[in-house]
C-alpha cells in the first residue's frame, strides 16, 4: 500500500507492507524510496515479513514535497515529520529505523518523544558532534558548485571521494552514483546539501539518557558516515551493540541482524 500523507505544510509519499511490530525507516541524503529499491543497504521486503514496515521519502526527497527553508531539514524536524507521518497512519509506538539521514532522524525521534520509540535501528549514522563541522563546510561547498555550475563538477570530483570498502565490491556502485547526480534537481539538491549543514546529533547528554535498546550497524572506509560515530552511539546508549562491515558479505548480513533484533524484543 502507498500514497501521500500531507502533514506539517507538505506532502509526504509513504508506503507500507507487511505486520507485526511497526517499524519506520527512513532513507539517507538524496536518497529515497525509489532508490532504496534499486539498491538497498538492506531488504525491505524481507523485513516486511516479519514487521509492518512503514517507508517514507523525507522532507524534499523523492515524491515527497521541496521546502526552502534551511532549518527545515534539521534533523529534530525531519523527526517532527515522521511523528506526524505516524499520526496520520494511526502508528502510534515504533521501532525507529534508518540510514545516514534516517538513522539521525531515528534517533532525535527518541530524544523528542521517548515513550513512542520502543528501539532503534541505526543504520550507518553520519557525522556528529566535533566530526560535524568540516562535513557541513562540505555541503556548503558541493551545494554552491551547483548554484554556479550545476551538478556535473561533483560527477567529475567523484573519483575523489572515498567509497565505503562493502560498496568496493559491488560493480556498479560508481555509475548509480552518476546516475543519482545527473538525475537530481539541482535547485532541490542544493537546498537539502544547504540543510544538512546546520543538522547534528542530539547532544551526547540527550543520547546517554535513551533508555530503548539500540541496533547500530556501520561499515568501514567512509568518513562521511564514520565508524567513529557508531561506537559513540553504542559507548553512549547503555543498551546496544555496534557490528561493523568491512566487506560486502558483512553488510548483507544486516537484514537478518535487524529481523533477529527486532525478534529479540518481545
Amino acid at each position: 500500500m502507498q500514497d501521500r500523507a500531507f502533514v506539517r505544510g507538505i506532502n509526504v509519499a509513504w508506503e507500507r507492507a507487511g505486520a507485526g511490530p511497526a517499524f519506520i525507516w527512513g532513507h539517507g541524503l538524496n536518497n529515497s524510496r525509489a532508490a532504496e529499491n534499486e539498491f538497498g543497504l538492506v531488504d525491505q521486503e524481507a523485513l516486511s515479513v516479519h514487521m509492518d514496515v512503514v517507508r517514507y521519502d523525507a522532507r524534499g526527497h523523492g515524491d515527497t514535497d521541496l521546502t526552502t527553508g534551511v532549518g527545515d531539514y534539521n534533523w529534530d524536524q525531519l523527526a517532527l515529520d515522521q511523528f506526524a507521518l505516524a499520526d496520520s497512519l494511526g502508528v502510534g509506538s515504533y521501532i525507529a529505523a534508518g540510514a545516514s539521514l534516517g538513522a539521525a532522524t531515528a534517533l532525535h525521534a527518541a530524544v523528542l518523544e521517548p515513550e513512542r520509540i520502543e528501539a532503534l535501528v541505526l543504520v550507518v549514522p553520519p557525522t556528529g558532534w566535533e566530526t560535524r563541522a568540516a562535513q557541513a563546510r562540505r555541503y556548503e561547498t558541493m551545494a554552491s558548485i551547483i548554484d554556479t555550475m550545476g551538478v556535473e563538477p561533483l560527477v567529475t570530483g567523484l573519483d575523489s571521494v572515498p567509497v565505503a570498502d562493502p560498496l568496493l565490491e559491488v560493480a556498479d556502485h560508481s555509475e548509480r552514483q552518476v546516475r543519482n547526480l545527473r538525475s537530481a534537481d539541482p535547485v532541490r539538491l542544493a537546498a537539502l546539501l544547504r540543510g544538512a549543514t546546520t543538522a547534528n546529533l542530539p547532544d551526547r547528554e540527550a543520547v546517554a539518557a535513551v533508555a530503548v535498546p539500540a541496533l547500530i550497524l556501520a561499515w568501514s572506509g567512509d568518513a562521511g558516515h564514520p565508524e567513529s560515530s557508531a561506537h559513540e552511539l553504542g559507548r553512549l546508549i547503555e543498551v546496544s551493540s555496534v557490528h561493523i562491515a568491512s566487506t560486502l558479505d558483512e553488510m548483507r548480513t544486516w537484514t537478518d541482524r535487524i529481523v533477529e533484533f527486532v525478534a529479540g524484543l518481545g
